[in-house]
């Protein structure tokens, strides 16, 4: 079964940093474009970052450019999210997804496989 495996949530200050990885089950992340989307209580999924196959291209939702920072290991067929300066509005499930296009794209419908999530609260 082809599935992603989120880690690294968990209970920070605002201000604060998180890194979120991302590893996938049963497949490698090569040449696959990766993307983490977030959805908060009550709200819609929405896309946060994105990652090219070759790690070069990049996206950030203006909201979090600036303060997250996404990036690839491809020895270790792991994709990080970086978060700084966190704030209550972060708050949510953080998912990340791998498309078997190698471009980055922050668009939902292109992400074939998602993990289960992995929760962030932001909150003094």
């Amino acid at each position: 079964q082809l599935q992603l495996v989120e880690s690294g949530g968990g209970l920070v200050q605002p201000a604060g940093s998180l890194t979120l990885s991302c590893v996938p089950s049963g497949f490698t992340l090569e040449g696959h474009a990766v993307g983490w989307f977030r959805q908060a209580p009550g709200k819609e999924r929405e896309a946060v970052s994105c990652i090219g196959s070759s790690g070069k291209v990049t996206n950030y939702a203006p909201s979090v450019m600036g303060r997250f920072t996404i990036s690839r290991d491809s020895a270790k067929n792991t994709v990080y999210l970086k978060m700084n300066d966190l704030k209550p509005e972060d708050t949510a499930v953080y998912y990340c997804a791998a498309t078997t296009s190698a471009i980055a794209t922050l668009k939902q419908t292109w992400y074939e496989y998602w993990g289960q999530g992995t929760q962030v609260t932001v909150s003094s």
